[in-house]
């Protein structure tokens, strides 16, 4: 079992998270976190200290998010790890519970936009 970071990350990058994981298994990317699962210990802080919801528990998840969980596993194996809290994204608030942030994700410097 693992914790999986869902949409309502995506344009917000909240680190709460990151700074309560005992094993470091957060990984950044441009504009989302990832989870990577075979290094979660479910532990279960990071859905606590998630101020905006964005994780659940891998038998909790939403059937309309299951896809996430193939996301944070794919992301986390190219992504670098993060291991200290930052700022939010600059306008994280105006996209919390936006639906539809799927399309945003940027998985690479490559997929940013200009």
């Amino acid at each position: 079992m693992t914790y999986v970071v869902t949409d309502n990350c995506i344009n917000c990058k909240h680190t709460d998270c990151v700074s309560v994981c005992p094993v470091d298994c957060f990984y950044e990317g441009p504009n989302f976190l990832a989870i990577h699962p075979d290094e979660c210990i479910d532990c279960d802080a990071c859905v606590e200290a998630c101020p905006i919801d964005a994780i659940y528990n891998e038998d909790d998840l939403p059937e309309e998010k299951k896809h996430f969980l193939d996301i944070n596993e794919q992301l986390a194996s190219i992504w670098p790890q993060i291991t200290d809290q930052k700022e939010p994204m600059a306008d994280a608030e105006k996209w919390n519970n936006v639906e539809g942030k799927l399309e945003h994700l940027i998985k690479s410097a490559a997929d940013e936009k200009c």
